[in-house]
């Protein structure tokens, strides 16, 4: 099963993630898709999801080549859960060029092979202002058009506001 978790910034998408993944009863692998650009706020909210994760949860590091982490870790038995689509989705616009396009079809060719459970977390960006910028533009078109492609081939989808997960598609068990 594959699913998308969507909110806004601090609205508890992670935690709901983190708690899905506790329930099931696979083995869980943490795939981080987060790059460290500051010595402050960023390393301290890579310190606080750590410290929310059971240690005995594997770790991968993967801010630009997720579908390559999806492929090498999927398997029948393991639950992926991925933090988060946006940071990912960053990194690679912040690297230009045609890598984005790469790598997104790669995360899609991964995702429709991929054994096991794999649970998705991002940011949903684009109920605000039409950003001024045409990078931020960029993001705000490329994130939605990703989440739809997502959600359609995921078997449930969730939305996360103030902690409270709703499901969107899907059964809930």
């Amino acid at each position: 099963m594959h699913e998308l978790i969507l909110g806004g910034a601090r609205s508890g998408k992670s935690v709901h993630g983190e708690t899905l993944a506790v329930q099931s009863a696979c083995e869980v692998t943490y795939i981080a898709t987060a790059q460290v650009y500051d010595d402050s706020e960023m390393r301290a909210r890579i310190e606080s999801h750590r410290e929310r994760r059971p240690s005995h949860w594997a770790l991968v590091e993967a801010p630009l080549s997720l579908g390559e982490a999806i492929e090498r870790h999927a398997r029948a038995d393991r639950l992926l859960l991925i933090d988060c689509l946006t940071l990912w989705l960053t990194n690679l616009l912040l690297e230009g060029g045609q890598r984005f396009v790469q790598e997104r079809a790669r995360l899609l060719e991964a995702l429709d092979h991929a054994p096991g459970r794999v649970v998705m977390v991002s940011n949903e960006v684009g109920q605000g202002v039409v950003p001024m910028n045409a990078l931020s533009r960029r993001f705000v078109d490329e994130a939605g058009q990703l989440h739809q492609v997502l959600a359609s081939r995921c078997q449930r989808v969730w939305w996360v506001v103030a902690g409270l997960p709703q499901c969107l598609k899907g059964n809930v068990t």
